[in-house]
Parts: structure tokens; sequence; C-alpha cells
């Protein structure tokens, strides 16, 4: 004898669930965690050549203060002519444009590091504006 048919129950959906939760998460929480991620990004990306000491001497400038600071502008730093003549003030727009395409933002530019992915540069970016103001180590 064959069982009358009988519909199958419906598992529950998780992507509600998800999506409240992640609603519920603090937003410090969420900077919390972009904060970190900036700080493994900028390890991976930028220390080999940038400190964030005042006096931290690499293959690059100290990124210490850089938001605010006009281009070329760290004393004792090597930088390309085309860097030192640039028209530049760093802030989050600036950096950004610079992190994506150094060489096209500044032609002549010796940085050759792009990072492609906006996310990474947003929290490299939020990383620097955060601990980027001297004398601090990440």
């Amino acid at each position: 004898m064959t069982k009358p048919f009988e519909p199958r129950k419906k598992l529950p959906r998780f992507g509600c669930t998800l999506r409240l939760a992640a609603a519920l998460v603090p937003c410090s929480q969420i900077v919390s965690a972009q904060t970190v991620d900036g700080e493994r990004l900028y390890q991976q990306r930028c220390a080999s050549c940038h400190s964030l000491e005042d006096s931290g001497r690499g293959a690059g400038p100290t990124l210490a203060g850089v938001f605010g600071r006009p281009a070329g502008s760290v004393e004792g730093a090597r930088y390309s002519h085309a860097l030192e003549e640039a028209d530049l003030v760093w802030d989050a727009e600036t950096l950004d444009a610079f992190l994506a395409d150094p060489r096209e933002v500044v032609p002549g530019t010796m940085m050759a590091v792009r990072i492609t992915d906006p996310a990474q540069r947003q929290a490299i970016v939020s990383f620097l504006e955060a601990h980027g103001s001297g004398g601090e180590d990440p």
C-alpha cells in the first residue's frame, strides 16, 4: 500500500534571521572589525615601506599624521619630483584614489603598489585615519 502524499515541511529560512542579526550588531563592532581588517591589510600591503611612527624610516615616508598633510612634504623622505610637485593634500578621497592607482593620480611617482579592491582601500584609509596620527605603532 502506498502512503498518501505529504508535502515536505519547509526548512526555516535563515536569510531573514541573518539580516536581523546583522542589524542588531552594534556599529562599534562593525567598525572594530573594519579597523582590525585595516590593520591587517596595512601590515600586509604598506608596513614594509611605511611606518606609523613620527621618526619612522623606510623606503617610503612615514604615514604618521598623513591626514591633512600635503603630498611630498615629510622632511628627509625620498620623493619623486612628481610627488613633490603634486598639488595634493592627503584625505580619505585622495588616499583612496592614490592607493587605487598611484601612477595615474601622480604620473612619475615611485609608489608602485596598487590596491584595486575598494573595500580593502577603505579599510586601510580608515585604519590610517584612526591610527596614523603619529607616534603609534599598530
